[in-house]
């Protein structure tokens, strides 16, 4: 096998694909990226058993073959790689060369024979979606993640449900950790054909590397088939194994309570002050308070391993006093997935979850739930 290949051809490819080979694994062949010669270049290949990458790429052939090889090695050495042009070269027992006239390394591969199948799925009825906004949805949900150690389908997984309504196309995306929960939303336009079906969860680690081969052509073409969510571009596959299990009843939880209060305020100033009532936080102590007054929002907040800090911001709330307490990073992490200048928050008291939404898009909101103090 002997290849050339351009390095801006394939360095985004190799540098995106280190999501899936350097997950932790038992198995150490899904650390490998599979190189296959194709009658218009490579084919470069990628899994780690749940998510799967396929692309096919220009290169210069000499001749056939295939090979595996260690994929964050081989993202290195393009990377930093002084020329445009480089050279692969397969020697034997696996054994690749790789570099040019001036400058070679000698990488041992692994057997192609052992690298995982890909799942065969055929007759699969796409429909399209709009790349950038299709990013912005991913990059909402796969924001919130539970811990580590936590592997309820509903915690690792992103709801995907498509529905109908008032004659109007939609689909829709969920996502939960627990303490806080988000949906994003997208308007088909009426003509669209858009194939109902069964609501699913897809893992937010899958769908965290779709994101990162999302760029700004028009479209891309999703479905889904044999327990697989499929992402296609023009040359490049993603498929993502769906996770079994159910996810709690969210609607009512994204509705504003009828009693509650509609606050409005700068998105910036807002975060800022989060931002520095979180400096005395900390893992022990992360809970801030939160005390509407007439016109006023009191923010405190008080760790006795550092100190106590607070702030006052105006508001306009002609509501009683009520008092909560939010984790602080939720908000600051919502605050950042918003465009909008200014946020509506929806508060009725310190036992219901706040309601964050821009003040002109309502396609995303976020349910925080409040804390024990």
């Amino acid at each position: 096998m002997k290849f050339t290949i351009l390095k801006n051809d394939v360095i985004n490819v190799f540098s995106n694909i280190q999501g899936i080979t350097g997950r932790k694994t038992n198995l150490a062949i899904t650390t490998t990226v599979l190189i296959k010669t194709v009658d218009s270049g490579i084919n470069i290949v990628a899994t780690d058993l749940e998510t799967g990458f396929d692309g096919v790429y220009p290169a210069k052939v000499d001749s056939d073959g295939v090979i595996a090889v260690n994929a964050k090695k081989i993202y290195e050495i393009i990377r930093d790689f002084p020329s445009e042009e480089i050279l692969f070269h397969e020697v034997e027992n696996n054994w690749i060369k790789i570099g040019n006239d001036k400058i070679e390394y000698h990488i041992m591969g692994m057997s192609p024979d052992d690298f995982p199948d890909s799942p065969q799925i055929e007759d699969i009825e796409l429909f399209e979606i709009d790349s950038v906004l299709f990013k912005k949805m991913i990059d909402r949900t796969v924001l919130i993640s539970g811990s580590g150690d936590d592997k309820r389908a509903h915690i690792i997984g992103v709801y995907f449900e498509r529905f109908n309504e008032e004659e109007k196309k939609f689909l829709r995306m969920v996502s939960t950790d627990g303490n806080r929960l988000s949906a994003v939303i997208y308007n088909y336009d009426k003509e669209f054909n858009l194939p109902l079906g069964d609501s699913v969860l897809i893992p937010k680690k899958g769908l965290a590397d779709v994101g990162k081969f999302l760029n700004a052509e028009s479209v891309v073409q999703i479905g889904f088939k044999d327990n697989h969510f499929i992402v296609k571009k023009e040359s490049e596959t993603i498929i993502i194994r769906l996770l079994e299990g159910d996810f709690p009843d969210y609607k009512d939880i994204i509705i504003p309570n009828e009693k509650a209060y509609q606050i409005d305020t700068d998105r910036r100033d807002f975060m800022m002050v989060l931002k520095r009532m979180s400096i005395i936080a900390s893992e022990t102590y992360k809970g801030v308070i939160y005390r509407f007054e007439k016109d006023k929002l009191a923010v405190s907040s008080t760790n006795p391993d550092l100190g106590d800090s607070k702030e006052d911001m105006n508001i306009n709330y002609n509501g009683e006093s009520k008092e909560a307490a939010f984790n602080p990073r939720f908000f600051i992490e919502t605050l950042n997935a918003i465009d909008d200048d200014n946020v509506i928050l929806y508060f009725a008291d310190g036992d219901k979850p706040c309601l964050v939404q821009g003040e002109t898009d309502k396609t995303y909101i976020t349910a925080l739930m409040p804390m024990r103090i």
